[in-house]
């Protein structure tokens, strides 16, 4: 069973279909991120990396990529609860 930390964007913490880094967490699917545009595998392959783009994306207004995805009622503050902690 995948857990919901498997599922979680590492940059943002939107709850993926499949598993960003797969079900290992070493393998990366390189999709796009609907909320934040990071690249799996790409943008977040490192801690500085992750810290960097997520720090970019809240300093430039927390856009979503594909608008039409995003919830009415989004709550960043409960999304970014999502991102396991070693990822924080």
């Amino acid at each position: 069973m995948t857990s919901k930390a498997q599922l979680a964007c590492r940059v943002c913490g939107l709850i993926q279909i499949e598993p960003p880094w797969g079900k290992d967490g070493n393998s990366p699917n390189y999709e796009i991120c609907d909320c934040c545009g990071v690249e799996f595998g790409y943008e977040d392959s490192s801690l500085t990396g992750i810290k960097n783009y997520r720090k970019k994306w809240l300093q430039t207004g927390k856009n979503w990529v594909s608008k039409d995805d995003m919830p009415e009622n989004w709550n960043v503050d409960e999304q970014l609860k999502n991102i396991p902690v070693q990822y924080t």
